[in-house]
């Protein structure tokens, strides 16, 4: 017994990846794991201490706002906004090389801005975006790697589930962290643009545009599909991350506020109804009720990890390799991009940022900083296989003739892009950290 509690955090997370590919759901494998773990370590006493987790986290007000921003992305798929949008971008950058690719990152850009729901934001503007790509040939790499990539937006652009929980477990200020992210999600969504417009004047056959004759509109007619379409998804935005930003509202408020104007959005399009209304109900009940269970399980099986002398054997491998603030860091990213290749995102930000958030402290590193850098990194694990989810959702929507092979290519330059975005805030911190400290001025 006591070589089996010495050696618990080593055993840990074999046992965990053990689960996972064995098909167990990761929640229940998470809290299997450490309901066993914790029953050798502390006997009959582990009841109450996975009750006292489990209280932790139903009583955090923080985590309120997932289940509101999950009803923001419910009711904007019903909303008929998204149809206005991309019929606005169509005729507006269709006439470009490229344009249509160039209207689905701006498209996800704005929902992922409405809802923070990566799944959502693919899917919604997938099941729009690739007919239309394919009916005018589209390169179908392309097609999927910018369907993939800028539903991935949804990590970066907020109000983002991900950052919501990853502040809760960090301990950094949930709304400098939803600042924080902004001006590397503008960095990104402006690397996914610059990609596929040199693509498309290098290989023009990639992004051909749209005959003349099929944005047959005046100007004044263009203008009006615009703004129609525009204004009030902005108003919507602003309402959210504006409050935040500016400090008028906590992000559980602002996201109350978020969940109000998607309401009244699809009265305003004309698209409310009851049927609709509890739908989106029965959607945000379900996917809360799926990430509330990876949290639950999540927070028992650091904990359990931690208690069991996971700090103490974590600290001194820092200590045997003797690695420095850089160490410190580049060790914490490479784990979250190695658990991407098995673990949803959840999972990563639950099992990682607890653990490392003090050796992070002790390192004098800004936690600001590095959980900026490792949101970014979380953001491409829905791309890189084999879990990939973000390829699973297009496969779900995508014809026949669109392939695995399609999809894996398309996505390759993305997480280039995504990589440069991670260089760029690694070299210049304050890309991460200056809105923050200005808004905190307010």
């Amino acid at each position: 017994m006591a070589v089996f509690a010495t050696l618990a955090p080593v055993l840990m997370f074999p046992a965990l990846f053990f689960l996972v590919f064995l098909g167990v759901p990761v929640a229940f494998a998470l809290i299997g794991v450490a309901f066993v773990f914790g029953y050798y370590i502390s006997g009959d006493l582990v009841g109450l201490q996975l009750f006292r987790f489990a209280w932790a986290v139903t009583s955090n007000y923080i985590l309120v706002a997932i289940a509101l921003f999950v009803f923001m992305g419910a009711m904007l798929e019903r909303s008929g906004i998204a149809e206005k949008l991309f019929e606005a971008m169509r005729v507006w950058l269709g006439r470009f090389k490229g344009g249509l690719a160039l209207a689905t990152i701006a498209m996800c850009a704005i929902f992922a801005a409405g809802t923070g729901i990566v799944g959502a934001v693919e899917v919604l503007v997938g099941l729009m975006a690739m007919p239309t790509m394919l009916r005018y040939g589209y390169d179908k790499a392309l097609i999927s790697g910018t369907i993939c990539a800028g539903g991935s937006l949804g990590t970066m652009i907020p109000p983002s589930i991900v950052v919501v929980i990853y502040a809760a477990q960090a301990r950094i200020p949930i709304g400098d962290l939803l600042v924080g992210v902004l001006i590397p999600g503008a960095i990104m969504v402006a690397a996914f643009l610059l990609y596929i417009i040199v693509l498309c004047q290098l290989r023009p056959s990639a992004g051909p545009p749209v005959p003349p004759g099929e944005i047959n509109m005046t100007t004044g007619e263009k203008l009006k599909l615009l703004l129609t379409a525009l204004v009030p998804a902005t108003l919507l935005i602003v309402s959210v991350v504006g409050s935040i930003t500016f400090g008028i509202a906590s992000p559980t408020e602002a996201a109350g506020v978020g969940a109000l104007g998607t309401i009244l959005l699809t009265i305003f399009y004309g698209r409310f109804t009851w049927r609709i209304f509890l739908d989106a109900l029965r959607t945000t009940l379900t996917i809360n009720a799926m990430i509330m269970m990876i949290v639950l399980g999540g927070t028992m099986f650091t904990s359990i990890f931690l208690t069991s002398g996971g700090a103490r054997m974590v600290n001194g491998l820092v200590e045997l390799l003797r690695l420095g603030a850089g160490g410190v860091l580049f060790l914490y990213l490479f784990l979250i991009f190695l658990g991407g290749f098995i673990l949803d995102w959840v999972s990563i930000v639950l099992v990682t940022a607890p653990i490392f958030e003090p050796l992070i402290v002790k390192a004098g590193l800004d936690p600001l900083w590095v959980g900026v850098m490792a949101i970014i990194v979380i953001q491409t694990s829905y791309l890189t296989p084999p879990m990939a989810p973000s390829i699973f959702y297009l496969r779900g929507i995508a014809p026949p003739e669109v392939t695995y092979r399609d999809m894996y290519l398309g996505i390759v330059p993305f997480v280039l892009c995504q990589l440069v975005t991670l260089l760029i805030v690694l070299a210049m911190p304050w890309t991460a950290t200056w809105l923050p400290a200005v808004t905190r001025s307010f």
